[in-house]
């Protein structure tokens, strides 16, 4: 996450379009780059930065997902969190997320409680912030 979201000049790319990039080129002690895809062609990821702020019990054992669709009836699901979750914490994850922000059409926010939390029990979400490593686009 350090690098993110990318820098105004974009992101560097790599391989045939590196050339576009000089000033990254320049350095004497380049770093290795190591990048993460998808199990499925066409094996691209796009990396998101996810924040939660929940809002209901104090603290309660359970997990958060959050589902993405796309315009094409793609789904992927994500897990956020898991164990004991609390209104009192921020959730940050970094995401290498198989659906395009720019067919994103929905993101959906799942919580499942643990089997033996309390019926009446209820979490959900006061903030999600989702930010697109490409342009920094919320």
């Amino acid at each position: 996450g350090e690098c993110f979201p990318c820098p105004q000049e974009g992101c560097p790319m790599m391989g045939h379009y590196a050339d576009r990039f000089t000033d990254k080129l320049k350095g004497v002690n380049q770093k290795k780059c190591f990048l993460n895809t998808a199990a499925d062609p066409p094996f691209a990821t796009w990396r998101q930065k996810v924040f939660i702020k929940l809002s209901g019990v104090k603290k309660m054992k359970g997990d958060i997902n959050l589902v993405f669709h796309d315009t094409e009836g793609n789904t992927k699901e994500y897990e956020i969190a898991s164990g004991e979750l609390s209104q009192d914490e921020v959730y940050t994850k970094y995401l290498d997320v198989e659906i395009n922000p720019r067919n994103t059409k929905q993101i959906e926010f799942l919580w499942n409680k643990a089997v033996f939390t309390l019926l009446w029990a209820r979490l959900g979400a006061e903030t999600v912030n989702i930010t697109h490593g490409e342009d920094g686009r919320r």
